[in-house]
């Protein structure tokens, strides 16, 4: 679907709750979060700096359907939408999210390229004769670039009705083609049909149904086969903490926690398989399940069962003393653990950005005293007051066919709530005030079929029968707009000063009114502004990287908020604390030359053509998207009130548009977006909303060491008008290279290396072997890489593939730690493959569409790219694999950035309560290795650029690497550009993949590090621990050197009878032959510790959160080595610095309480479920499939192959609680094994954290950079 606008919320506050899962709490992101129109650059992992990419920064994945954020990074994700950070899996170098984790709705965010920084590009050619190719049946007439105007035009409209699901025509009708081969028409009529045509209203959604129940609840349905036999239900209620008033700051998510863990019917859905979580922001309430459809227990349809859950947590919670107490104390730990700097400095934006109205103070987290304070009766009194289904929406979307009978469903459970003894009352149609446009859906569009008069009658008879009316008592939200000539309000620049920020940050913001997208003039309006921001973000993240650039990264966001009821821009630098005024220079020099010279017809021609490839891209997979993805795009849609339309529907607009937009319209249109940069001072100019400075109190000078930061708004100022004041010069265009290796360059590798596939083992005699069952081929090249691919329709036309190369950062020596992590970012830093510049190879993949990421783990050096088939898009991200294995450039200025970025993040870490608490928890339970955290200032000045450069490309050897790919391709071209790109990579050898690397040891026992504490200075208090110890590696060997599989030999047959009292069973042969073949399967150790993982996380949830309450987040992870003989688990707690020492007994008792509270087969069973249910959801998913397939045929990993894939959910039917007990008796959870570590912050700590990081190495670099944004404070986190 999409909405001809485009930007999903913001950055606005939003406060989360849980997600009760199947088999316990998971957690969940929250389902309103801005998306981007164009890529945002990576944010640091949790152990490494900010990953740099090659990419296409361009399409978002649409246009359309991921809302409109024009932004060159992602601030506005709300905390809650944020994975969290996982200090385990990755304290290495991380260019990105890892691939196999990426879901739909992160392509749609961002479809780009071989990122190697700020989400650079790599585009296509130059273009002459097709700017705007004919991609569908709308021919317009092609003018020039300068001439705006097009003959007639026939504009399709949907067909409405859920029998119809794609009725956009694309016939003409007759006589129109001959009208528009006419030039008869003089300019004046062809003014009037663009305009016509430009007015002209988008279509609606075709298969989209939306109703209203007579007592004013509004639902919306839309049919979604992805996932299958599973459907979202949300429930959005009007109201958030901008309602509250003065003594109930905080009273909608205290509301939202306890009507949600307090109902029954919800938690009856727990075995189900379903999924629960809710959020509060500003303006909403949403409580949401993800349910299947129905289960095998049942015959039933489970969508009655959701909806009563729903109606019970929304209107008729029960606010019991009890569960009050229990989320009050929740909701205490919840406010402490939010209270990050990065949650801090988002709240300072909001509160500059928005000083004027309620949006500055009423964040949803609440205060402190007044939570408190509040007792069961004053809650209820705030839920009469909004709670009722006239302020309400529900939203459904799956695998529902049949609508009417959804219909009667919703009717049935809601039909009553709200009517009882009840006089009608007429609604006031402006009842919302200001922000109605923005919170409230529209109700006449998109009405099904026959269903439609009948759905239009109730929405007119309800209006005579409603409960209540919606309150006209909402307050309204006022702006100060940044308009032209406002300069009543002027603000000097604002200036947030703590002494845990590490880097200096400026944001500048121009606040406007959202403008709705409803007709083919509005996306056209989106589209240009789109391209003309690319071509800023694409300038200023290449022009800078041949020479240290004095910024850490300029970013420009233009978004809109259905949250903040506004479209927000905002400059965003980041910059070394000493360099701040350099960067503010470059930052506005590059807008102004971009407002004063425009795009170049060579960047319109570019970025107009990847947008409509993407946009295609998208429109193929229009069965292919995700029910949650779906019902999130029509949430904010309709909040920001677009028009909401599917993929195709979208494609189709944005080609009629495409053929209109001229060079000067889009500098004019994008230009008005950037004159509060390039105007700034300019009596005419639009007043900045704010600008607003976080800075650190002290930074790091070389040969110096700590030194006060100083800096005035004056300063600030000066600073702004200092880049006004620098010359700038049109930018030149640049020559994009079609393909990085000519067809004669590829058949002199041909013949000079002559591939071929040959035998995949000894044993094999085949030189392909295919699974029937899985679809899997497997291969191996003459030169010795292994090959696995998988043809798969999932993804239209798209595809992935991986390289995977073992070794990783396990293989450093003693004498050049770091030496993996550094070189790979230098490789990224750098860009550049063969004679083509960093430039070209970013553009060579904006014009094909690649996404490739790079990074580095403990084992392995992964590369991976996500591609189209559209243009040769697969043969082009061959190319770019086979230039980087054989054509890498390593250049000493990129080495020097690597080095510098890796020094300021270390340095970064006292200033991180997280991440110093993890990190010294990590050395000690690993006895120092270096391996496993961030380098050292010590090792990295140690490191030059030929060993990292040795160190990384001496792992690049035939054998020791693996490709796996998937996608909608053929055998015959799949198989051609193996042996083309791959086949004629140089046979190296060298690197001995059966080496012993340095040991891995955990620390000797006994030892007084065991239990450690941080304690870190700050202003407000905060604590977290972190328990950790020993566990096998995926594989069943133990960093001892035991093979856990002779010991799962050696069970008797009454082992089950003796490790706990099982309910009797009947088995017959099948199942005893399974369960036999399950204690021999090279997966037993991975499918019982992820059943094990499930389970302990429900038991924590229940214990240390729910009953106990000392804390509001706990989590229970395990990091399972595939190569390494090592493995350990992670217990991660928040809480509040006089709880958390009785939080992390708390989580000791529970993961060593199994043998005295024995696990149930109820608990086993809801495991499984989560766990099959996930797997299966998953295999829609092409990069899913690509994680299946790494290491199938890795030396390295001798114990995976076929069977793997095959049986996994039989596996999981398998195993028993007995084959549990197997696992967790391999945890090690003694006292002699067992680490912990606590870090607490507040005013009387400070002391040992500041020191304990900087006793062993002088540290001199640069400072670290932390992400800010104003997207922590905008949401409540999950819940659960």
């Amino acid at each position: 679907m999409m909405a001809a606008s485009a930007s999903l919320m913001g950055s606005v506050p939003q406060v989360c709750c849980y997600s009760a899962t199947a088999g316990g709490i998971g957690d969940e992101g929250c389902s309103r979060s801005r998306l981007n129109l164009i890529i945002p650059p990576p944010r640091p992992s949790p152990s490494c700096p900010p990953f740099p990419k090659i990419g296409a920064n361009i399409p978002s994945r649409s246009l359309l359907f991921s809302p409109p954020r024009w932004s060159s990074r992602g601030f506005g994700r709300s905390a809650s939408s944020r994975k969290k950070y996982n200090l385990w899996n990755s304290f290495t170098s991380k260019f990105d999210e890892r691939l196999a984790r990426a879901t739909l709705v992160e392509k749609r965010k961002s479809f780009c390229c071989l990122r190697l920084h700020p989400r650079g590009r790599t585009g296509s050619n130059i273009f002459t004769s097709r700017v705007f190719p004919d991609k569908s049946a709308f021919h317009l007439s092609r003018h020039s670039l300068e001439n705006s105007l097009v003959k007639q035009v026939y504009v399709p409209r949907a067909a409405v009705g859920p029998d119809e699901p794609h009725a956009a025509s694309t016939a003409w009708p007759e006589g129109i083609l001959d009208k528009q081969s006419s030039h008869s028409l003089d300019l004046e009529i062809e003014r009037t049909e663009l305009e016509s045509f430009l007015s002209t209203e988008l279509p609606s959604h075709p298969k989209l149904y939306r109703g209203q129940l007579r007592n004013g609840l509004r639902y919306l349905i839309l049919p979604n086969k992805v996932p299958p036999n599973r459907f979202e239900a949300h429930m959005e209620l009007h109201v958030g903490s901008i309602d509250e008033e003065d003594d109930e700051q905080g009273i909608a998510h205290m509301i939202e926690h306890v009507a949600f863990l307090g109902s029954k019917k919800r938690e009856k859905l727990l075995g189900t398989g379903a999924r629960s979580n809710a959020y509060t922001d500003f303006h909403h309430t949403v409580f949401h399940i993800h349910s299947p459809t129905c289960t095998k227990d049942s015959e039933g349809d489970l969508l009655p069962s959701v909806l009563d859950a729903l109606n019970e947590i929304a209107f008729h919670p029960k606010f019991l003393t009890s569960r009050v107490e229990k989320e009050r104390r929740a909701i205490l730990s919840e406010l402490q653990m939010m209270n990050t700097i990065e949650y801090r400095v988002d709240c300072q934006l909001l509160q500059h950005l928005h000083s004027e109205n309620k949006l500055s103070k009423r964040f949803p987290i609440g205060l402190e005293e007044q939570i408190k304070k509040w007792d069961a009766d004053k809650i209820r009194k705030f839920h009469e007051r909004w709670y009722f289904p006239a302020n309400a929406t529900l939203y459904i979307v799956g695998d529902i066919d049949n609508i009417p009978k959804t219909v009667y469903h919703i009717e049935a459970v809601f039909g009553q709530t709200g009517m009882e003894n009840e006089t009608a009352a007429t609604p006031n149609p402006s009842a919302f005030g200001a922000m109605a446009n923005f919170l409230v859906p529209k109700l006449a569009v998109g009405l099904a079929g026959n269903l439609s008069q009948d759905r239009s009658a109730v929405s007119t008879e309800r209006s005579q029968i409603l409960k209540k009316e919606r309150h006209a008592t909402r307050p309204p939200v006022k702006h100060n707009w940044s308009i032209s000539g406002n300069n009543e309000n002027t603000k000097p620049p604002q200036i947030f000063q703590h002494e845990l920020l590490q880097n200096f940050s400026i944001n500048m913001f121009c606040k406007i009114p959202v403008n709705k997208v409803c007709t083919y003039g509005d996306l056209r309006n989106v589209l240009m502004k789109r391209i003309f921001l690319s071509a800023l973000h694409f300038r200023i993240n290449t022009r800078y990287k041949s020479s240290n650039p004095p910024f850490t990264s300029i970013e420009l966001d233009h978004s809109d908020s259905g949250r903040e009821g506004c479209t927000v821009t905002t400059l965003t630098v980041n910059a070394e604390p000493n360099n701040w005024q350099s960067a503010i220079k470059v930052a506005v020099q590059e807008v102004r030359r971009l407002k004063e010279f425009g795009v170049t017809k060579g960047e319109l021609a570019r970025y107009m053509d990847a947008l409509l490839k993407d946009s295609e891209q998208l429109a193929a997979m229009i069965d292919s998207v995700p029910s949650v993805d779906n019902l999130d795009f029509i949430m904010e849609s309709d909040a920001l009130g677009h028009t909401v339309m599917d993929q195709r529907q979208g494609h189709e607009s944005l080609v009629a548009v495409a053929g209109t937009v001229t060079l000067e319209e889009v500098n004019s249109v994008g230009a008005e977006v950037l004159e509060f940069i390039s105007d700034f001072g300019n009596p005419s100019a639009p007043l900045p909303a704010a600008i607003v400075a976080c800075v650190p109190k002290k930074f790091h000078v070389d040969r110096i060491g700590e030194t006060d930061f100083r800096i005035t708004p004056d300063e600030i100022t000066t600073a702004i008008c200092a880049g006004l004041e620098e010359p700038v010069e049109p930018e030149p265009e640049l020559e994009v290279p079609k393909e990085l290796i000519s067809s004669s360059q590829l058949q002199e590798l041909l013949l000079q290396h002559r591939p071929s596939f040959i035998p995949t083992s000894p044993e094999v005699n085949d030189a392909k072997v295919y699974d029937k069952e899985t679809a899997i081929t497997q291969l191996r090249l003459s030169n010795g890489i292994p090959v696995n691919y998988k043809i798969s329709r999932n993804e239209a036309r798209g595809g992935v593939m991986r390289l995977i190369v073992g070794g990783g950062r396990a293989a450093e020596m003693p004498d050049s730690r770091g030496a993996v992590v550094l070189g790979v970012r230098t490789l990224s830093e750098g860009g550049r493959v063969g004679n083509f510049s960093r430039e070209q190879v970013e553009l060579f993949c904006v014009n094909h569409l690649i996404n490739c990421s790079l990074e580095s783990t403990e084992e392995f050096i992964c590369m991976e790219f996500r591609f189209t088939l559209r243009d040769n898009g697969m043969r082009a991200a061959f190319q770019l694999l086979h230039m980087v294995l054989e054509h890498s450039v390593w250049l000493d200025d990129a080495f020097d950035r690597a080095r510098q970025l890796y020094l300021s993040y270390y340095r970064s870490i006292p200033k991180s309560l997280e991440r110093s608490t993890a990190h010294k928890l990590m050395l000690a339970m690993l006895n120092g290795d270096e391996r496993f955290v961030e380098p050292t200032p010590q090792s990295l000045e140690n490191l030059t650029l030929e060993s990292v450069r040795d160190a990384v490309m001496n792992q690049f050897v035939g054998d020791n690497m693996e490709v796996s790919i998937v996608g909608d391709f053929s055998e015959e071209d799949i198989e051609s550009c193996i042996l083309d790109y791959l086949g004629t990579v140089s046979a190296r050898r060298g690197f001995d993949t059966t080496r012993g690397f340095n040991p891995i040891r955990f620390q000797p026992y006994p030892s007084v590090l065991q239990s450690q504490q941080v304690f870190l200075k700050d202003t407000d208090e905060r604590a977290c621990a972190y328990i950790a110890g020993p566990a096998p590696n995926r594989w069943g060997f133990t960093a001892d050197g035991e093979d856990l599989f002779e010991t799962v030999r050696n069970i008797s047959a009454n082992y089950d009878e003796q490790l706990l009292d099982e309910s009797p069973l009947d088995r017959n042969e099948e199942q005893k032959s399974l369960q036999g073949r399950f204690h021999s399967h090279p997966l037993f150790f991975a499918i019982t510790m992820g059943l094990l993982a499930e389970i302990i996380n429900s038991r924590l949830f229940t214990t240390v959160r729910d009953s106990l309450g000392l804390t509001y987040d706990v989590s229970f992870e395990l990091n399972l080595f595939d190569r390494l003989n090592l493995g350990w688990y992670v217990i991660s707690v928040t809480s509040t610095p006089g709880k958390v020492y009785k939080a992390v007994d708390a989580c000791k008792n529970v993961l060593r309480g199994l043998h005295t509270n024995k696990i149930v087969q109820r608990e086993l069973d809801r495991a499984k479920r989560t766990l099959l249910m996930r797997h299966e959801a998953e295999t829609k998913s092409n990069a899913y499939w690509l994680g299946l397939l790494a290491h199938l045929q890795a030396a390295s990993v001798p114990r995976k192959d076929i069977s793997c894939i095959k049986d996994l959910t039989s596996l999981y039917e398998a195993a028993s609680i007995a084959d549990i007990y197997l696992a967790y008796e391999q945890l090690k959870i003694d006292e002699n094994s067992l680490y912990s570590c606590i870090g607490v912050a507040g005013t009387q700590a400070g002391e040992e954290i500041s020191g304990s990081l900087e006793e062993d190495e002088s540290t001199e670099g640069l400072n670290g950079v932390i992400p800010l944004g104003r997207g922590l404070s905008t949401m409540t986190r999950p819940t659960t």
